[in-house]
């Protein structure tokens, strides 16, 4: 007898929140009245993802078909709430970026392979998007501010660029960066920050099946608030990992140092896998309050939040022998 055994992170499918039921427009009103109040807007301004897909040469592969492997014991966030609510220090510290960076310029969109790969080069993104094959995977998203989210992201794994990058036995690690363009992003004309945002990952997380380079949303090509037109999801971790608006994957045999790390490596480590046991230096881990989901977004009631975001039964191995590293989790 073949008997299945779901991993923690997954859902019977007779438990996940049907489209038809958070899409409704019920609950998107709803959804919309408590997002504006949260962002301080007084409204979304005609932002959606709908903006994203205005001339996009990509268009016609969304909606990807949902890996059904992967799924949560949430509803999905409504997508306003993941449309308005962000961080994006690149256009400004605040929630409200959203309006912002509509200035950014996501085509033509080149991103950079160099250092330790068999050879260097560079591609554009709807070359890339065709050489491999796009997918929906609904994924937890835990942020260090103690709030999350659950997206539907459409991308493909991060193993997929490691097949086409080739890099050598030697890189033991993948350095990450976004654009740098302060005349359309505001933020990055603060010279307190160490631009261009770069992040890091070792091979083997780099690897890791759960791992997603995101291109679009909610069905549909990823917003530019969300980081269009390529972007890191890494589940397990705090979403200040998951770079947005990728030009360049660098690997090397040298640990990069992160955006965060730069500016308080005593706050934001290398690894930022997420624990609840681990409090940052101002708040609690232990709880997070649910984004964009009616049953928590009047009350601010929290839920636990679980050791890998619910993802450890695939990826704690990676961390084995690394427990008593300054900021491991």
């Amino acid at each position: 007898m073949l008997i299945k055994r779901m991993r923690e992170w997954e859902l019977p499918e007779r438990l996940v929140t049907p489209e038809s039921v958070f899409l409704n427009r019920r609950a998107f009103m709803a959804a919309a009245g408590a997002s504006a109040a949260i962002a301080g807007t007084g409204g979304f301004a005609g932002i959606t993802g709908a903006r994203a897909e205005e001339a996009d040469p990509s268009a016609d592969l969304y909606p990807a078909a949902r890996n059904e492997m992967y799924k949560v014991d949430r509803p999905i966030s409504e997508e306003q709430y993941n449309l308005t609510y962000n961080n994006f220090y690149e256009f400004g510290s605040h929630k409200k970026i959203y309006k912002a960076a509509q200035e950014l310029q996501i085509r033509p969109w080149e991103i950079k392979i160099d250092g330790e790969v068999e050879k260097e080069f560079t591609i554009g993104i709807d070359d890339l998007i065709r050489k491999v094959t796009l997918e929906e995977r609904v994924y937890r998203h835990r942020c260090v501010e103690a709030w999350s989210m659950t997206i539907p992201w459409t991308g493909f794994p991060m193993n997929k660029l490691l097949e086409l990058a080739k890099p050598l036995s030697s890189a033991k690690y993948v350095r990450m960066e976004t654009f740098h363009n302060p005349s359309v992003a505001g933020g990055q004309k603060g010279n307190w920050y160490p631009w261009p945002y770069a992040e890091g990952l070792t091979i083997e997380e780099a690897a890791n099946e759960l791992t997603l380079l995101v291109t679009g949303a909610y069905g549909k090509p990823a917003a530019k608030q969300l980081g269009a037109p390529l972007r890191l999801h890494v589940p397990w971790k705090y979403g200040f990992k998951s770079i947005k608006s990728i030009v360049r994957f660098e690997f090397t045999s040298e640990r990069p140092t992160s955006f965060w790390e730069q500016l308080q490596a005593s706050e934001y480590g290398f690894w930022a896998n997420v624990n609840p046991n681990v409090p940052h230096r101002r708040w609690s881990q232990a709880n997070e309050r649910v984004m964009g989901d009616p049953t928590y977004e009047r009350s601010w009631e929290t839920v636990p939040t679980l050791m890998f975001n619910g993802y450890g039964e695939h990826v704690a191995h990676l961390y084995k022998g690394l427990e008593n590293e300054a900021l491991y989790m």
